[in-house]
């Protein structure tokens, strides 16, 4: 596999190769019913975790807990069962990158209508866009950024949280899912936002935490200062297109995904690169490397 495909520059690919052999290794002693993972997989987190290998490690094996452990999002990810929602403008992956490489995401959760979809089915659209731009090698280097417009928050959104779903925000936010996240940007946040954000705040690291800001109604004045107007749309202070037709851009881009993200849906460790049925030891085999140690 070249370079380019495996990210990084050239003076990155000594250290990514000795990264891959160990993670490899390691991960597959951890994860003793697995018998293979490639590359393309393992790059993911070793970028996530700046090709430090233990904490690659513990990310790879968070991830493969999340998943298991949250069968109603991981296994849901299917644009076209969320098609109503994306087609309300909700949520869109602007086309130009802002200064530092990151990829930037805006939310719009007033286009969300708590009385036709659920949170988890929310909480899908992130996963689904998160599982497709981690595939993208200047994103697994640089990371994203993310615009929530808190505008429309209603006591409707807040009944649908609890600290379960919190926690599992949380997780994917901060130490289960191989993304960096650079930035988290609040805008046009209620007061009675409050209560719900005080419930994911203990689960997200000090790391996180320090990432976060809000910008409330008067955001064009302060959103300007971590995005140039080149990034943004209009309706956030910006020069790029407008907000509804990024919106359908990437709802387009979700829908000619749908395969690949059932793909991964399904797959037993989300490592499409390598067949489902190839990535298991069987029970057999399993069977007889247990007798012979």
């Amino acid at each position: 596999m070249s370079g380019s495909e495996l990210g990084g520059g050239p003076e990155d690919l000594e250290p990514l190769g000795r990264g891959l052999v160990d993670l490899r290794r390691r991960a597959l002693q951890e994860l003793a019913s697995v018998r293979i993972f490639s590359d393309q997989f393992l790059t993911k987190f070793l970028w996530a975790r700046d090709l430090d290998v233990e904490l690659s490690l513990k990310l790879l094996l968070n991830y493969q807990r999340w998943r298991r452990e949250s069968p109603e999002i991981s296994r849901c990810l299917s644009p076209s069962s969320v098609l109503g929602l994306l087609n309300t403008t909700y949520h869109a992956v602007l086309p130009q990158r802002d200064h530092s490489g990151s990829r930037v995401l805006i939310y719009r959760i007033g286009q969300w209508d708590p009385k036709d979809w659920l949170a988890f089915q929310v909480f899908s659209v992130s996963l689904m866009t998160s599982e497709i731009i981690s595939m993208e090698t200047e994103t697994q280097t640089q990371g994203l950024k993310a615009i929530f417009d808190l505008q429309g928050w209603s006591l409707g959104h807040a009944l649908q949280f609890n600290p379960s779903l919190a926690r599992k925000i949380s997780s994917v936010l901060s130490d289960s899912f191989p993304l960096k996240v650079r930035g988290i940007h609040l805008v046009n946040e209620p007061m009675f936002f409050r209560p719900v954000f005080a419930m994911i705040r203990p689960f997200l690291p000090d790391k996180i935490r320090k990432r976060i800001h809000m910008h409330g109604a008067h955001f064009q004045d302060t959103l300007s200062d971590f995005f140039s107007p080149s990034v943004l749309p209009p309706e956030y202070g910006g020069e790029g297109p407008g907000i509804e037709g990024v919106c359908q851009a990437w709802t387009n881009q979700l829908l000619q995904s749908e395969k690949l993200l059932q793909q991964i849906a399904t797959h037993p460790t989300g490592d499409i690169a390598i067949p489902p049925e190839d990535c298991w030891i069987s029970e057999t085999v399993e069977a007889e490397q247990l007798l012979e140690g």
